[in-house]
């Protein structure tokens, strides 16, 4: 499409009641990101109300019209996905209005392939825009979705604002909110925000009028502390619970992004789990709680697989939120959801029998997809989800689903389906990883909130039962069987370009990487993606083909992971040759300032960092500078100075340990080592780093 243009969905495909529109864009530095942001828009071009502005602290409409999916890693940078069921559009919204804004002073113009993208609910590409001229602006108009005649349409806008994300709010009539840009003049000088205070510790003086939360009837109070003109909450204690594992639930403090625009006010956080456990009451360690989900029977994969369905589908269908949450991404309207295990469906002489089955009911039509299950290390069976997907043809369902603990790559499904063009309904083939169903999970009662304490308990219970070992439901854990001998080749020097075998082996590699990104965003609650360095448009077999060929010549393997909130990219490098996993990070020196400063305070921010973190100065032209490690450096922090005065651009920190022999996850594995050096190096060094935009003192 071109801008300005518009054209009818209905025109496009006959399975437009549901559409997944993706905003994407890449980056030469691979540091360039955006939040997404959606308007429901009536008549007069305004929202009905701020619960009508949904963006990354209101993702999902209640009525599941709205479903913001959040980030995904493509080959050359990153798409932000978002579902529409329009079936569930109110009746007096007449525009969907799609936008996105960035932050930390960051403009479009230095984005490159900023485009807009719409797939049918079958998942098939149904058009394309892409906006060339975005310019010097921090919030863009990506398009809009309106009615005509009854029917949808979609126009390119590709407008930009110059105000930014709080002007285009403005604009249609969300109420932004004023302390906001007080909050964040405090943040800028330096102000401490209360944070994680005991309420006994609040003075009296500080302490807010109570305020109902959403919890129903028996509704929690929020005790909210005022620091530099900005409510920060501290903890909602609500009423007595059947359910003992929450009887009291902490709303967790949740340091705010730092942004250039004041942000548009929103609900009171949901129910969610607390930081600490309580005291158990059980007499000595042995005693073991009663689990809703137990794993001790489980003796076959059969019986794994069979209780991994049951389990998920029949949380998915008792909590709202999580189960929309995954069904939207398949293309499945919001609408009653009934889930159901060991179906028999007639197919010749002999009925196959899928793991499960998720119907969706909205206005007196029914949108069915089958489950097929994997546990352990199982692989999906060709034949197997190749006979579900025609059968789901011939009986008009709209989606075949496989879970395992696979993990899906671009370019590479693991399982390829043919199908028949000569069928008029296509059926729509998606996979979900274990480890995206542990993350979902995580990110619900962990940090976003879920409508009450009984579901937080059930989603605290399925996640139990999935990292339970023997549950069979860990995720992605073994590099496969071309990792043994690559890495035989890599010591005796025998592996030659072009190997198969070398190409398996970084699929692995970014299989592995991809799931380090979903356990550690579900842990802290923050967006972390692997970062692609690749031409715009490359396929990505060929940039595949491309590393498994530098693995061949340097004999490692490397990645970047960008965590939200962080001052740098984490570069994650396992050299085979060595056998040494390295972590390390580089920051920016500040604007203003002298070297010495830079050293002393930097060696003061890593004051509880291992003394083996190896420190070097980066200097101008890419060039490396002095180094040493933390322990010699504490006592010295001018020994990392250059002696010629060079300029200094910044300082590269990296922590060194052994990778695991064995290509699983088990003690001695090389997974487990890639997660255990992710976690320390995160843990230990990253936190203790300015967050960019903060003030140095």
């Amino acid at each position: 499409m071109v801008k300005g243009a518009n054209v009818g969905l209905a025109a496009l495909s006959e399975d437009v009641g549901s559409v997944m529109v993706s905003l994407g864009w890449s980056s030469p530095t691979g540091e360039g990101d955006a939040d997404v942001s959606v308007l429901l828009l009536t008549a007069d071009g305004k929202v009905r109300s701020d619960a009508d502005f949904y963006f990354y602290n209101n993702p999902v409409a209640a009525d599941g019209s709205v479903q913001l999916l959040g980030k995904t890693p493509t080959s050359d940078g990153n798409e932000d996905r978002i579902t529409f069921d329009l079936t569930a559009i109110p009746a007096d919204v007449e525009q969907v209005v799609v936008a996105a804004s960035r932050y930390n002073g960051g403009r479009f113009g230095d984005l490159d392939d900023v485009r807009v993208t719409l797939a049918d609910g079958s998942g098939e590409g149904l058009l394309r825009f892409s906006i060339e001229d975005a310019g010097a602006v921090g919030a863009l108009l990506f398009g809009e979705l309106y009615r005509r005649s009854g029917d949808w349409k979609f126009r390119a806008i590709g407008q930009g604002y110059e105000s930014g994300l709080a002007g285009l709010a403005q604009d249609y009539g969300v109420d932004v909110d004023d302390d906001a840009e007080e909050a964040e003049a405090a943040e800028e000088s330096g102000a401490a925000v209360a944070e994680d205070v005991p309420p006994e510790e609040i003075p009296a003086e500080a302490a807010a009028e109570p305020v109902a939360t959403e919890a129903g009837p028996e509704a929690a109070t929020e005790v909210e502390v005022q620091a530099v003109g900005t409510a920060v909450p501290l903890a909602a204690v609500p009423a007595p619970s059947p359910v003992p594992v929450v009887e009291q639930i902490l709303t967790e403090s949740v340091e705010a992004p730092a942004k250039s625009v004041p942000r548009p006010r929103t609900a009171k956080k949901k129910v969610t789990l607390p930081k600490v456990a309580k005291k158990s009451l059980a007499e000595n360690d042995s005693w073991r709680a009663a689990r809703l989900f137990p794993v001790s029977a489980l003796k076959s994969d059969r019986d794994r697989e069979t209780r991994a369905t049951s389990v998920l589908l029949s949380v998915m269908a008792q909590v709202p939120e999580f189960g929309r949450r995954l069904t939207a991404g398949f293309g499945a309207p919001a609408g009653r959801m009934e889930m159901f295990t060991e179906v028999s469906l007639p197919n010749g002489d002999s009925p196959r029998r899928p793991d499960g089955v998720i119907r969706v009911e909205r206005a007196g039509k029914l949108w069915t997809a089958l489950v097929e299950t994997k546990t352990n290390g199982n692989a999906l069976k060709p034949d197997q989800v190749q006979a579900y997907t025609e059968i789901a043809a011939r009986r008009g369902y709209e989606a075949v689903i496989t879970l395992s603990n696979d993990v899906e790559l671009d370019g590479s499904p693991l399982v390829d389906v043919k199908t028949d063009g000569r069928r008029k309904h296509k059926v729509a083939l998606r996979h979900l990883s274990w480890a995206d169903v542990a993350h979902q999970a995580q990110m619900l009662i962990r940090h976003e909130g879920v409508g009450n304490a009984a579901h937080a308990w059930l989603l605290q219970e399925l996640l139990h039962y999935l990292q339970h070992e023997n549950s069979g439901c860990h995720g992605f854990q073994n590099m496969g069987p071309a990792w043994v001998p690559v890495r035989n080749g890599i010591d005796d020097e025998t592996l030659c370009q072009g190997d198969r075998r070398a190409v398996e082996v970084v699929e692995s590699w970014e299989r592995l990487v991809r799931q380090v990104c979903l356990r550690l965003g579900g842990e802290l609650g923050q967006k972390v993606l692997p970062v692609q360095r690749a031409k715009r448009g490359t396929d990505p077999r060929v940039r595949r083909a491309a590393l498994a060929d530098q693995l061949c010549l340097a004999g490692r393997l490397d990645s970047e992971l960008r965590i939200e909130g962080t001052p740098g990219i984490l570069a994650l490098s396992a050299d085979l040759r060595t056998g040494k996993l390295r972590t390390s990070i580089e920051i920016a020196v500040p604007e203003q300032g002298y070297p010495l400063t830079w050293a002393k305070r930097l060696i003061r921010q890593l004051s509880d960092a291992p003394a083996d973190l190896h420190v070097e100065t980066l200097l101008d032209g890419h060039v490396g500078g002095p180094r040493g490690t933390l322990e010699r450096l504490r006592p010295e922090p001018g020994d990392i100075l250059p002696k010629n005065n060079a300029e200094i651009t910044g300082f590269r920190l990296s922590l060194f340990r052994s990778m695991g022999n064995t290509r699983g996850s088990a003690e001695s594995g090389f997974i487990r080592s890639v997660d255990e050096a992710v976690d320390r190096f995160h843990d230990h060094v990253v936190v203790h780093l300015d967050r960019p935009g903060s003030t140095r003192r």
